[in-house]
């Protein structure tokens, strides 16, 4: 199972309909929540997303529409018993924050702090890039290894089956016949997650080839002057994160002041490339596209 579930779309302001930031990535048997904002812990009810599901916690930043329904969050995970590790990523300059939100929960979760003070990777498969907002912040990616799919119709040409089958995987080649004569290129599939932050080289880096981008939009094109205030993104400058090689583009984090934000996408769909778009609403699930092939 691999789907992004919306657990919240506003930005520092929430609305009637519109939660505080809350995204929790569901990729295989891992649940990474990204940003927490106030009332999370509600909202998983409401999307029927048990906490237990959750294995690793990502904050792009301490701002509290990102961070401040950490401890609600971790004390229901207490409550639930969960038992396994769960992986806190957080900047290094929010340190004295993200320990004022954990001391705040109810103990007795296995939680292990993960700072991180610039670029590159921070688990198997995930790495953060530097953004540009107004105070340290960090977006996410998460890449599966590239690999093979393998074709039952020239594996039973070949003569391999059973256990042989793995056996080739493993080395590569097996009494004459190689792995690339009986399989073609797969593409490990991408997710980012591109927070707060001014146009930036990371949130380029972040985007490119994505499947699932989820961006943050949070003012229109003609509010230009304030994005660049205070360091967030337009519609258009959200599509244009999605104009190289991105499946699909969700975007959220939407100023109060858009009680539609069908507008909002348009504007960042005519800049999208052949990226699909989506505004996201809260409790929206919406699943990884499907795998795309490399070249042989």
């Amino acid at each position: 199972m691999r789907e992004l579930v919306v657990l919240g779309t506003a930005s520092q302001v929430p609305t009637r309909t519109r939660n505080h930031n809350g995204y929790l990535l569901r990729w295989d048997g891992e649940g990474l929540l990204f940003d927490p904002g106030e009332g999370t812990q509600r909202q998983m009810i409401h999307a029927g997303v048990p906490a237990g599901r959750i294995t690793r916690i990502c904050l792009t930043h301490v701002h509290g529409d990102h961070c401040f329904g950490l401890p609600g969050v971790l004390s229901r995970m207490v409550l639930d018993g969960v038992a396994h590790p769960v992986h806190l990523h957080y900047p290094a300059s929010g340190e004295d924050v993200v320990q004022a939100l954990v001391s705040v929960a109810t103990p007795g979760l296995d939680l292990r702090l993960h700072p991180h003070a610039g670029p590159g990777p921070v688990a198997p498969g995930l790495e953060v890039r530097a953004l540009h907002h107004r105070v340290e912040t960090y977006g996410y990616r998460l890449v599966e290894p590239d690999g093979r799919t393998l074709l039952p119709e020239k594996l039973a040409a070949a003569g391999i089956a059973g256990p042989d089958v793995g056996r080739l995987q493993r080395e590569g080649s097996l009494r004459g016949v190689r792995l690339a004569d009986v399989s073609v290129p797969r593409r490990g599939r991408r997710f980012a997650l591109v927070m707060d932050t001014a146009p930036c080289p990371g949130a380029e880096e972040l985007a490119e080839g994505a499947d699932l981008l989820v961006a943050e939009c949070t003012f229109a094109d003609d509010e230009a002057g304030l994005a660049a205030q205070y360091r967030h993104l337009t519609a258009g400058q959200a599509g244009a994160l999605a104009a190289e090689g991105v499946g699909t583009l969700v975007l959220t984090h939407f100023s109060s002041r858009y009680a539609d934000v069908a507008p909002l996408a348009g504007q960042a769909r005519a800049r999208a490339g052949g990226a699909t778009v989506v505004a996201a609403q809260d409790l929206d699930r919406i699943p990884l596209p499907r795998r795309r092939q490399l070249p042989s």
